[in-house]
């Protein structure tokens, strides 16, 4: 089937590059515009009981968690200072009169409401609710803030709304500055590769093919569906990752088969029978295995799973037929343009990557015992992980965003932004003593600074203020609910021992718990519940096709354990670098003693895609030689010396865009390119230079292996260079 699309892609070329113009024509038109459409949001469960809490608060209260904070700052320092109050009374009154703005409240409002003012009495609080999709409304804000800022006071703006468009304008900016430097360093590796502009510039069209096709499916999945900002750096990573692996392994197999004296046709139909054949296999495991995220119910990996299939998908369809197209316009003339003269080549026993593999091959015990005790180590600290959600502390130190956060977490003794809010849609059963009782428990737990109830306030286990004409926003009808205010960090182990305390006291009536620590425990508890069945789709489905392109039990198996083993190693790293904070000082990210649960979720099924990527090149022609000689040994040797130069360049140019992510400003982009590029530098060269020859020699002639009812599957469904599993082509067998 491969073979009759090449012979039609030779033919048809013109009518597919033209094809191809269109498509990336309309769709970098409708496409281009999608960073202002996506979200910087995603982080809960929208089936949760926080998420309940939440949507109760909306519907009964007409209220919720305070999304903007201002922070006032007295010039003399006296919050309490008779001009001051005059100001801060007066930008209360502006923004409440603000289209949008809700349940507004101030230090001052509230008649010097002491958690509403610093520890040092220079600053103090507005808090306020505002529609966070109407742009409108917030640019308002955004303007009072710039005016009220004078003379006695000075007016800065934080809050989850603030924080949020904040991180959605860093990650535009940042994937802008990623790119400019990822692209011209990615060409320079290509043209030392190919030692040619014309073929160099090849997997850079594929790339740029396989990333404006996805902003336009990006852009149409959000008329469904919110998706989040972060999948753009997913969509950039992969879209030039894999269209250069891709490309990187379709172009050198049509130039070696032009060497071998085949004429463009020939040599087009030939590559895409054969690099077409596995580029096509990687593509479907690579997005199978980014697919499995949709299982969760965080729209944050949802996103990842919409931007990764669309990206792989795209990317591998333009390398399996736009690129044998243009290779077939081309021809010899793949080669011009070159800038040097690329060296001599050495025949397949004598190069680099055949002598690594023989040497490895003859002492393999020794080689994996010490790859081995190497990624046990680098995985030792993932032992000691400690699993949170991402909160204004992905944000740089400097932003200024960022600082007006830490001044809210440091200077007040609560955080009255972080609200644990517990909601009894019907109290009617209860009497108002059991309300009052309940909420003094409520405000006896550890890490709760005061409980607001519709009946006044409670502070450690003693009602010490009597109800205000603010309690009555705790109370609709026969509901009502109790603003629990914390004295730890929300989004914290703290804050999440905090919620099962909360949970934990027996309540009069049926209550919903929600707010920031809620969600972070509902989130985590998803994420974990729904990890089995994630683990479970990839392992299964990627066993069951390199079964059926390959024929072994046993390799499918080795592929699975040691992509676990190598990415086990990356993710140690990243727990001594992130959550312990080890470099925090020269990659400029603040250390909070957890790593975002969501994270090695989202680079294990990345990474893990990539890993099969790079197999599958390498078992490909490991398989094809085998099936010609029988020879075990040299056909691990010959494999590994045909792949080994183009997956070491593949992976050098993917660590390049990886690593280009690191410089953002944003922690979550750190995380995820440094944990990318490690897994990729350690799985193309610790895993594929050493331990799958070690392992494959070890097996030796059963790594071919299957029982006879499997090798009837095979015989039937295999996928085989020549479209069948044939007779004829079968591996060797002890």
């Amino acid at each position: 089937m491969l073979q009759r699309l090449g012979d039609t892609l030779v033919r048809r070329r013109w009518w597919v590059l033209g094809a191809t113009l269109i498509f990336v024509g309309v769709a970098g038109w409708l496409g281009g515009g999608v960073a202002q459409e996506l979200t910087g949001g995603g982080f809960e469960d929208p089936n949760a009981e926080s998420a309940r809490a939440a949507a109760a608060l909306e519907e009964v209260f007409e209220t919720g968690d305070p999304n903007v904070v201002l922070l006032v700052t007295a010039a003399d320092g006296d919050v309490n200072d008779p001009a001051v109050t005059e100001a801060g009374m007066a930008l209360t009154s502006a923004l409440s009169q603000i289209d949008g703005v809700t349940d507004v409240a101030s230090y001052w409002a509230l008649g010097s409401a002491p958690p509403l003012r610093s520890s040092d009495g220079s600053k103090a609080l507005v808090l306020a609710r505002m529609d966070e999709e109407d742009e409108t409304v917030a640019d308002s804000v955004r303007q009072l803030v710039a005016t009220s800022s004078q003379d006695p006071i000075t007016v800065e703006m934080g809050g989850a709304s603030e924080v949020f468009r904040e991180i959605q304008e860093t990650v535009e900016t940042d994937l802008v500055r990623a790119e400019s430097i990822a692209f011209p360093i990615t060409l320079g590796l290509l043209v030392v590769v190919f030692g040619s502009l014309v073929a160099a510039s090849l997997p850079l069209v594929v790339g740029g093919i396989a990333i404006i096709g996805t902003f336009l499916a990006l852009s149409l999945i959000n008329q469904v569906t919110d998706v989040s900002i972060f999948a753009l750096n997913l969509t950039t990573a992969l879209g030039l990752g894999l269209g250069i692996d891709y490309s990187l392994f379709v172009v050198s197999r049509f130039r070696e088969e032009l060497a071998k004296g085949l004429s463009t046709h020939d040599a087009v139909v030939a590559t895409v029978g054969t690099a077409g054949r596995t580029v096509a296999f990687s593509a479907v495991t690579v997005a199978i295995s980014l697919g499995a995220l949709v299982v969760f119910p965080l729209g944050f990996l949802r996103s990842f799973a919409y931007a990764g299939v669309a990206v792989v998908l795209i990317a591998g369809i333009t390398a399996v037929v736009v690129l044998p197209a243009l290779l077939a316009v081309l021809g010899p003339k793949v080669n011009s343009l070159r800038i040097f003269r690329r060296q001599r080549q050495v025949d397949d026993e004598h190069g680099f990557w055949a002598r690594l593999a023989n040497l490895v091959m003859r002492r393999p015990i020794p080689f994996v015992a010490t790859v081995l005790v190497v990624l046990v180590v680098l995985g030792t600290p993932f032992l000691r992980v400690e699993f949170g959600l991402s909160d204004d502390r992905v944000l740089a130190p400097d932003n200024e965003v960022r600082m007006v956060q830490d001044d809210l977490r440091e200077g007040f003794a609560s955080d009255e932004a972080a609200t644990v809010t517990v909601v009894a849609r019907d109290a009617s059963p209860a009497t108002p003593e059991q309300l009052t009782e309940y909420a003094t428990e409520l405000s006896a737990v550890p890490g709760v600074a005061r409980v607001d109830a519709a009946d006044g306030t409670y502070v450690g286990g003693i009602q010490v203020a009597p109800a205000n004409p603010l309690s009555a926003r705790y109370a609709s009808g026969d509901a009502t609910w109790f603003g629990v205010i914390p004295s730890v960090e929300p989004v914290s182990p703290e804050g999440q021992q905090l919620v099962e305390d909360v949970r934990a006291i027996e309540a009069p009536v049926d209550v919903l718990v929600g707010g920031p620590s809620a969600g972070l425990a509902d989130a985590t508890d998803s994420l974990f519940s729904r990890l089995p069945w994630a683990l479970a789709i990839i392992g299964v489905v990627t066993f069951a096709l390199l079964f059926l392109m390959f024929g072994s039990v046993l390799v499918p198996v080795k592929a699975l354990v040691l992509n676990v083993l190598s990415l086990s190693a990356t993710f140690g790293a990243l727990v001594w670098i992130f959550q312990e904070g080890n470099l925090s000082g020269p990659l400029n990210f603040t250390a909070t003693g957890t790593l975002d649960s969501t994270l090695p979720i989202l680079l294990f099924c990345v990474a893990f895609g990539l890993s099969m990527d790079y197999e599958v090149f390498l078992l490909s022609r490991i398989k094809e030689e085998y099936d010609l000689t029988g020879d075990n040994t040299r056909s691990v040797s010959m494999g590994l010396q045909r792949t080994g130069r183009i997956v070491t360049a593949a992976a050098a140019v993917l660590s390049v865009v990886l690593i280009a992510f690191a410089t953002s400003s944003v922690t979550i982009l750190k995380v995820f390119g440094i944990g990318m590029t490690l897994a990729v530098l350690l799985d193309a060269t610790l895993v594929r230079g050493i331990l799958v020859p070690a392992f494959m020699r070890l097996a030796g002639n059963a790594n071919w292996w299957a029982p006879r009812w499997m090798r009837r599957i095979y015989e039937r469904f295999g996928i085989s260079e020549s479209g069948a599993a044939s007779s004829d082509r079968q591996p060797v067998r002890t």
